[in-house]
């Protein structure tokens, strides 16, 4: 091993004081030049290697150019300074010359340090803030990326934090929107079981700011934010906007990166957020046996020291979900923060009541729920539910083809091949309308009876080589019947056929003959009810009592 140049000294001077070597004989021995022998016995402690001054001749000329601009930067506006970029383009403009951005780079990056000492301005400083139990804690938001359902969608990691103990609580919802920030203040202040009793620190975030007063720490409150301040009884402290404000919360700004990089990399693959989220209370399980830094204790014995010292929390907890009435519009959809939504086609023209959270949408006519949505995040993005539309197509049969409700029901794999089979079968054997028309009563009867049951009915009135929504109906229910379900029950929502690999063993029913099906129903024979004696009644009359 090469040895360093103050190893070298030191052997050196160990030899001539032991073993008496001359200084020919310590050059010979380490192979190096006599100077650095004497320089070695003249002092114990090796001189730095002299680093060579770089020049860049290219931007030689302009040096003093360039520091005059790094020189008026002191007193011109933070936002309206110079960029190694913007001088650059300026040294373009002004003389002509073009230079690599890395050169400029080097250079302003050297220069406005030194001008900086040179004219004495103050260097930005930090201290370590005391943290007592119980009293502070911070919150932020991170992006993250999840393969939800097979898609790759970015979602929004909430983070709540203790100072003292470095507890945190996290979840993932779709948006980072108010009710997203609601929800996870109530779902950390329940995990934590109380509430901090100091401040709890915050950037100014749309969901709970309107309004930065200029240069001051007032802040102007949504007033639905404040609501729920003051239900649960903390203190918020709003960080200056800007990287400065990062440094008043540094504690959970970090605790958001550590989190992603440990625990959601590689990139999650789940088919809910719910199963998401179940995964993250495993998480922080483990982390409470971690150290954070020099700490002698872990983050669970601390925590146990500071629980007691938070503040008991409410009885019942805060409502997130925030009240909307809109009316259905002709196409059967509402709107509700630009996303449109599909609702049962009766409803057309009515006021609807619409309870958002962070991830649902639920849809309420009075007291009584008729639709629910997962929560689309974005603008002008619709969800469409085809079983909402069936009414209409049973007197448009025609629009169901090229309909937006069945291209997404063909998406998410609740119109499955079965639902192709049939309608290709019906549409053979009946016309393009009658054909569409036999599915769509087919498809009612997901309402009445569970997804996979109708499933089997279409296979077997396929494979009989039957278009009728009774065989359908009547091979659902031996179906059910065979799987010890009870052949009528209240659907529960479709769910996505699974792959041929994957689908189960659908229980064997017997099928009808053909003979059973032409056979047409016996007469009624019996006779019509006599209603005589029932007229009797509209002439008589009621005796007045005396």
């Amino acid at each position: 091993m090469a040895l360093s140049k103050q190893e070298l000294f030191d052997r050196i001077r160990r030899d001539s004081c032991q073993l008496r070597l001359s200084i020919r004989a310590l050059s010979r021995k380490y192979g190096v030049h006599r100077r650095l022998v004497r320089e070695a016995l003249a002092s114990p402690v090796a001189q730095p290697r002299k680093r060579p001054v770089r020049i860049s001749p290219r931007m030689e000329p302009y040096k003093k150019t360039v520091d005059e601009w790094l020189r008026a930067d002191l007193e011109a506006p933070r936002k309206q300074r110079h960029t190694a970029k913007r001088i650059g383009t300026r040294l373009e403009e002004e003389f002509g010359v073009t230079l690599p951005y890395t050169t400029v780079r080097d250079f302003v990056t050297a220069r406005r340090r030194a001008i900086a000492a040179e004219e004495g301005v103050p260097t930005e400083g930090y201290l370590t803030r005391h943290n007592v139990p119980g009293a502070d804690a911070e919150v932020d938001f991170g992006e993250v990326w999840i393969d939800l359902a097979g898609e790759r969608v970015k979602c929004f990691l909430f983070a709540f934090r203790l100072a003292y103990s470095g507890r945190s609580v996290h979840r993932i919802s779709r948006s980072c929107g108010q009710q997203a920030f609601f929800e996870g203040h109530v779902h950390a202040l329940t995990v934590l079981g109380g509430v901090p009793a100091g401040q709890v620190r915050y950037d100014n975030l749309t969901p709970a700011v309107r309004k930065v007063v200029f240069r001051s720490r007032l802040r102007e409150e949504n007033p639905k934010w404040t609501a729920l301040r003051e239900f649960y009884g903390f203190t918020a402290f709003y960080c200056e906007p800007g990287l400065r404000g990062a440094h008043e919360k540094g504690g959970v700004e970090g605790q958001v990166g550590y989190f992603r990089r440990n625990y959601l990399t590689p990139v999650p693959k789940v088919q809910t957020l719910e199963e998401l989220n179940l995964r993250l209370g495993q998480f922080e399980e483990r982390e409470a046996g971690r150290r954070i830094g020099s700490r002698i204790r872990t983050i669970g014995q601390d925590f146990a020291q500071e629980a007691p010292h938070l503040l008991p929390l409410p009885v019942d907890p805060f409502e997130t979900a925030m009240a909307f009435h809109p009316r259905v519009d002709r196409y059967s959809r509402i709107t509700v923060k630009m996303c449109s939504y599909s609702v049962p086609a009766r409803f057309i023209d009515r006021k609807v009541t619409v309870h958002l959270t962070g991830d649902t949408l639920v849809v309420f006519d009075g007291r009584r729920e008729i639709a629910r949505h997962a929560r689309l995040a974005g603008r002008g993005l619709e969800h469409l539910v085809l079983d909402h539309y069936l009414e209409v197509l049973l007197r448009k049969p025609g629009a169901l083809d090229r309909s937006e409700a069945l291209h997404q029901a063909r998406a998410e794999g609740t119109f499955t091949a079965a639902h192709e089979a049939f309608w290709a079968l019906a549409k053979q054997q009946l016309g393009e309308d009658d054909g569409t028309t036999a599915l769509v009563r087919v498809l009612l009867l997901h309402r009445h009876q569970q997804h996979a049951d109708v499933i089997a009915g279409l296979r077997a009135a396929v494979k009989l080589g039957s278009c009728s929504e009774d065989v359908v109906a009547l091979e659902a229910r031996k179906a059910a019947q065979a799987a010890g379900r009870a052949p009528t029950v209240t659907a529960s929502p479709a769910a996505p056929e699974p792959p041929a690999s994957m689908d189960p063993q659908l229980p064997q029913v017997s099928h009808l003959t053909s003979r059973r099906l032409a056979k047409p129903l016996p007469d009624d024979v019996r006779p019509l009810p006599r209603l005589e004696q029932w007229d009797e009644l509209l002439h008589l009359h009621r005796k007045e009592s005396p």
